[in-house]
């Protein structure tokens, strides 16, 4: 791929980031993305956040549930910290220069690159000839995503590195080709103890609302007595939890619990096992299950009343929608006239 170049200072120092509504919010979507958020907010960048339903709909989803989801992750942005007055908030379909954005770019990128793709592979596995065109174009929307609204930095789990990398290809070629400096090469943010989440029954797999064991994932909408029975079950192995980090080595749930508890706790994982290290899990999963609770069951508390005023959410929504256009439309209209559309 194309080598990029730093990112120039004559950039407005700006996040973007987004979820996907499919339904769900799990507790790897607040540690791994919306905590993130939350502390990026009111530091030393414009913050950008978004439900990407454009992206939702790479493979069917049911109508009702859309919007629902929809409204429900919004609330869950606002639960978790995130304030629609000093953030911008809204969802994906609701800004057209998203997806306008994403067209040049489907002719910037090069089908080699997305063919390299892991994340199609795997979502497409073995039928990939079945696999939505959407699917595949995926990543050339997201880099639309960021780029609209010239975003300097994004936070972004392990798992979405590539598609940012490709991001960065695609400004670089974009600012070659036409010879301009227009677009950023936006910057990943991946750092913390959980910007990967697994799960609570297979420590080797992701944390995933799609996964059929409900018991595999704390859902950020489940009460205090389902986290706490959830982390009393969660698979772990006989030995005593270790004193170093390297202890953790092929201990994929113990791993996953420590990450965990140093996320919740803003702590370091070596932090952690300074305190609990020689503790027997049927010691330390009492502390994580108090800890958890703590943290998680005032944000699903809170989600479910705002979930409950539609109207209201969706005027958030809406004034957030209105908020971005103002950042995106001028950048859209700025690209149309590089690239020699007439009228623009």
């Amino acid at each position: 791929m194309i080598e990029a170049v730093q990112t120039s200072s004559q950039f407005t120092q700006r996040v973007f980031s987004g979820i996907q509504p499919s339904g769900g919010l799990t507790l790897g979507n607040y540690l791994g993305a919306m905590k993130r958020f939350v502390d990026m907010q009111g530091q030393d960048y414009e913050t950008i956040y978004c439900m990407v339903d454009l992206h939702a709909i790479t493979v069917w989803q049911d109508p009702a549930k859309l919007r629902h989801a929809t409204r429900e992750l919004c609330a869950g942005f606002i639960a978790a910290g995130i304030d629609p007055e000093q953030s911008i908030l809204f969802n994906q379909s609701a800004v057209p220069e998203h997806a306008q954005l994403a067209w040049i770019f489907n002719c910037v990128a090069r089908m080699g690159w997305m063919q390299r793709m892991t994340q199609f592979k795997d979502k497409a596995g073995k039928n990939a000839q079945n696999a939505s065109l959407g699917l595949f174009a995926y990543p050339a929307l997201m880099a639309a995503d960021i780029l609209i609204y010239h975003a300097t930095h994004v936070p972004v789990g392990e798992d979405q590195k590539q598609h940012l990398e490709l991001t960065r290809d695609i400004a670089t070629k974009f600012n070659h080709d036409y010879g301009v400096d227009f677009f950023p090469i936006t910057e990943p943010v991946i750092e913390g103890a959980a910007t990967r989440v697994m799960s609570l029954r297979d420590g080797s797999k992701k944390m995933s609302k799609s996964d059929p064991s409900d018991a595999s994932r704390i859902n950020m909408t489940d009460d205090a007595d389902t986290i706490a029975k959830k982390i009393r079950k969660a698979k772990t192995d006989p030995d005593a939890l270790p004193s170093e980090a390297k202890g953790l080595e092929n201990r994929p749930e113990a791993r996953n619990l420590v990450n965990i508890y140093a996320a919740l706790a803003d702590m370091s994982v070596e932090a952690v096992l300074k305190d609990a290290g020689g503790k027997q899990f049927s010691e330390f999963k009492p502390i994580l299950s108090e800890l958890a609770v703590a943290k998680l069951a005032p944000i699903s508390t809170e989600m479910a009343r705002l979930t409950q005023d539609a109207g209201e959410i969706d005027k958030i929504l809406d004034r957030g929608a209105e908020r971005a256009r103002e950042v995106a439309a001028p950048i859209l209209k700025k690209t149309y006239e590089i690239v020699g559309m007439v009228g623009a």
